[in-house]
């Protein structure tokens, strides 16, 4: 938002190569490359456009303006803009064409609060990078590739993935709160939180623009479409399933938008495989991060055929003790994939995996053999305990 921000050269400043920094081996390497995405996203959104102008003119009457729907056909110039825009270019987060197009159209900028909104985003970063710093002093990477580390006990070797991940995830938590307050700086992303924005997707409800400056001022707005991490809830949520939905949250929604929707099976557990097996490939070719991705769905399969087979059997404070269990197991799989994911080399990531047994992938394969042996993954089950569960960030904050 904030076409006042932006001055008349806008569009073509900081033309850096669109969104392509942080790749390869850099130590604060973020993922994959989110050009392409940008462009999916807006040839997506422009295929939304036509298809809404095809069913005007079926229906003989003109509709008011729809939900996120672009005003008009990008130009070349617009959509190299767009590419280029210097908000987000290091790390992200994505955004849609749609959300650039509000920011720099927005009528009032002077009324979108920034200070407070950064101020609040900001301050757990210093945290987490002296946490970074520490952690990876103290449980270097490095030594997992050195023969000698094979040598110590396994009880040793299964604890060093935990501050391994440790550092990994504060990493990411600097770098994303980082690009996050850049956004939130320029007032990029920024809606009523009555149009309740979700990450990447921007607004859910219709919320007609502010006539004035004042009624703009009046309004209580949010960041939430340029939100790309929970750092509470990535650690403390129950599921792998949550713990994917609150990291990268922006890219998150493009994978569900783009690549989860259009699998060619209607299998849950199939398509979130054919979309790590495409996430894997965006961040890279190295085989560590196929190890790591590909082993999601058989975590996902486990945790939901177990959990609907035997949660709803518990007594209430038999489902508190397994929320408790079912957190540390999804964080000790967290954990075990993460190894893949910093290792990259197959070598590597299966010398170090098989140093402790392949523990998780044993470890779901049982849990799996039991679901499906006591009857697990019948639809009016699973989503009991889906509804039962996903109370229980809320259960671990109480407690």
């Amino acid at each position: 938002m904030g076409g006042s921000r932006c001055g008349p050269g806008a569009h073509l400043v900081h033309l850096w190569p669109p969104h392509f920094a942080f790749s390869g081996h850099h130590p604060w390497d973020l993922g994959p490359h989110s050009g392409p995405a940008l462009l999916v996203s807006l040839a997506s959104e422009v295929q939304e456009l036509h298809l809404a102008q095809r069913k005007e003119m079926a229906s003989g009457f003109s509709k008011g303006p729809s939900l996120g729907l672009l005003p008009d056909v990008p130009s070349l110039m617009e959509t190299l803009s767009y590419s280029y825009c210097y908000v987000g270019i290091m790390t992200g987060p994505f955004f849609r064409y749609r959300t650039y197009l509000d920011w720099l159209e927005q009528p009032f900028p002077g009324a979108v609060p920034s200070l407070r909104p950064l101020l609040r985003r900001a301050w757990p970063a210093p945290l987490f990078g002296l946490l970074f710093l520490l952690s990876s002093h103290l449980f270097p990477l490095e030594a997992v590739r050195e023969d000698a580390f094979y040598a110590r006990p396994l009880p040793v070797r299964l604890f060093y993935m935990i501050p391994v991940f440790f550092a990994f995830r504060m990493r990411f938590y600097v770098a994303w709160i980082a690009a996050e307050c850049g956004c939130i700086a320029a007032g990029f992303g920024a809606y009523p939180v009555a149009a309740k924005a979700r990450a990447g997707g921007g607004p859910t409800l219709q919320c007609p623009p502010p006539s004035s400056l004042e009624k703009a001022a009046a309004l209580e707005y949010d960041y939430e479409t340029i939100r790309n991490i929970d750092c509470y809830r990535t650690d403390f949520c129950v599921r792998v399933r949550e713990g994917m939905r609150y990291w990268n949250m922006t890219v998150q929604w493009w994978l569900a938008q783009y690549i989860y929707k259009s699998a060619p099976t209607s299998s849950y557990v199939l398509r979130s495989a054919w979309t790590m097996l495409l996430s894997a490939y965006w961040h890279g070719l190295h085989p560590g991060y196929y190890l790591s991705f590909l082993t999601i769905p058989l975590c996902l399969a486990a945790e939901g055929r177990l959990e609907s087979a035997l949660r709803w059997r518990l007594s209430p404070g038999g489902q508190q003790a397994w929320d408790w269990a079912h957190w540390f197991l999804k964080m000790r799989a967290y954990d075990y994939m993460c190894m893949g994911f910093v290792l990259l080399s197959m070598g590597d990531t299966l010398r170090y995996w098989a140093s402790i047994y392949f523990c998780i992938h044993v470890l779901a394969l049982m849990a799996l053999g039991l679901g499906l042996a006591l009857g697990g993954g019948g639809p009016s089950r699973r989503k009991a305990a889906s509804q039962a569960t996903s109370l229980a960030p809320e259960k671990l904050r109480e407690e």
